[in-house]
């Protein structure tokens, strides 16, 4: 099977960094293009959470401004990364309560025939052994994942 279009789901950790490389290696060799996406985990505990400062205008916008920030940082890489290989990329951004569907729901929707992804990211304690979106994508996919460790 001839892969067109490779997902990469990143959060900037040290693994989707390392799967962002792969993605573009393989892309470059079979000339496919990169789909780099970023979730915003919606409704995730913060710091915050606990406080009424979070649902505040001030501190609330601040946290969505920071958010945004990390998120355009992280997926210009993605961009860089594939531009060095003269690999065709585009970037997405999404906010999702669970990221693992947003990502199935980004492959679908813009014809991703394989995801590239880290073995865990930048998650809590649940991700030790295999992060926790990376083992929910790999259970309910239709779609082949490839995962960097």
């Amino acid at each position: 099977m001839a892969y067109r279009n490779l997902l990469v789901p990143t959060d900037g950790s040290g693994r989707s960094r390392k799967a962002i490389r792969a993605a573009v290696a393989l892309a470059r060799t079979i000339g496919a293009r990169i789909t780099g996406i970023y979730v915003i985990a919606e409704g995730v505990p913060t710091v915050f959470s606990g406080s009424r400062l979070y649902g505040s205008g001030v501190v609330g916008r601040e946290y969505r401004e920071l958010v945004k920030r990390e998120a355009r940082q992280i997926l210009a890489e993605v961009e860089r990364r594939a531009d060095d290989e003269d690999v065709p990329c585009r970037v997405l951004r999404r906010l999702a309560r669970e990221p693992w569907r947003a990502i199935l729901a980004a492959a679908r929707s813009h014809g991703c025939d394989l995801i590239v992804m880290g073995s865990h990211g930048r998650g809590s304690v649940q991700t030790l052994l295999l992060g926790s979106q990376t083992a929910k994508v790999l259970a309910h996919s239709k779609i082949p994942v490839l995962v960097c460790r």
